[in-house]
């Protein structure tokens, strides 16, 4: 990871940062992942050498053209309150995306069943009485148009592999510069690596409870530069 880590939040064993695109959550040996970087943060703020242990709690991902707000644990016992959280859905997220197209309704629900297709980084709609589906659920309300796209504030309610950008793409209306999805319009910087690539995919919210205090806590990441002015 070239770029300095950008720390949105920062309170005892709690780390949320804003993730920058083209980078694993979390990778194997020798791939550079926001893991090896937040590591590199406690360990640099610890005076802790890379030989020496170092816990580090990974509550969720996002996924890797994906940017926005993430959250870290530094030892056990808060990772597992985090990790029920998410378990249970009482954590608060919102996304912000950019599609393709029009869409017919200012707010909605969008309900499907998914399969992560075996052995690659994919995820399809199937049928409802396919037993490889899962549901997914999200709730969608339109901000406005920007450049001939829509900006959509999305919420989840449940977490799949690439939810979003699958529901929205099946819909004809493809997360920008998601090729993977179908998308044909380039979006962000260019990149040799098509790895490396962002979409127009946000993390805008995060809220949970803080796992050492019964504090809420909200965090905004601030959209990456590259972003077209949303108002």
């Amino acid at each position: 990871m070239n770029a300095p880590l950008e720390v949105l939040y920062d309170d005892g064993p709690c780390l949320v940062v804003n993730k920058p695109p083209g980078l694993l959550t979390q990778a194997p040996q020798g791939i550079d992942s926001l893991e090896i970087a937040v590591k590199e943060f406690y360990r640099a703020r610890e005076e802790k050498s890379a030989e020496e242990n170092l816990y580090l709690g990974i509550i969720h991902r996002l996924d890797r053209p994906v940017t926005g707000a993430i959250t870290f644990a530094r030892h056990a016992r808060a990772a597992k309150r985090l990790a029920d959280q998410f378990q249970n859905r009482t954590v608060s997220k919102t996304y912000w995306a950019l599609v393709e197209g029009t869409l017919d309704s200012d707010e909605g629900t969008w309900i499907d069943y998914l399969h992560k297709r075996h052995g690659m980084a994919q995820a399809i709609v199937v049928p409802e009485d396919d037993p490889r589906g899962k549901k997914a659920i999200l709730h969608y309300r339109v901000r406005g148009q920007v450049n001939g796209a829509t900006w959509l504030e999305i919420e989840l309610e449940t977490g799949r592999t690439h939810q979003i950008r699958v529901q929205a793409s099946s819909r004809g209306h493809s997360v920008l510069g998601d090729s993977q999805y179908g998308s044909s319009v380039a979006f962000g910087p260019e990149c040799e690596d098509e790895r490396d690539r962002a979409i127009a995919l946000h993390a805008r919210t995060l809220g949970f409870r803080h796992p050492m205090r019964d504090e809420q806590v909200v965090i905004e990441a601030p959209l990456p530069a590259y972003w077209p002015a949303l108002d």
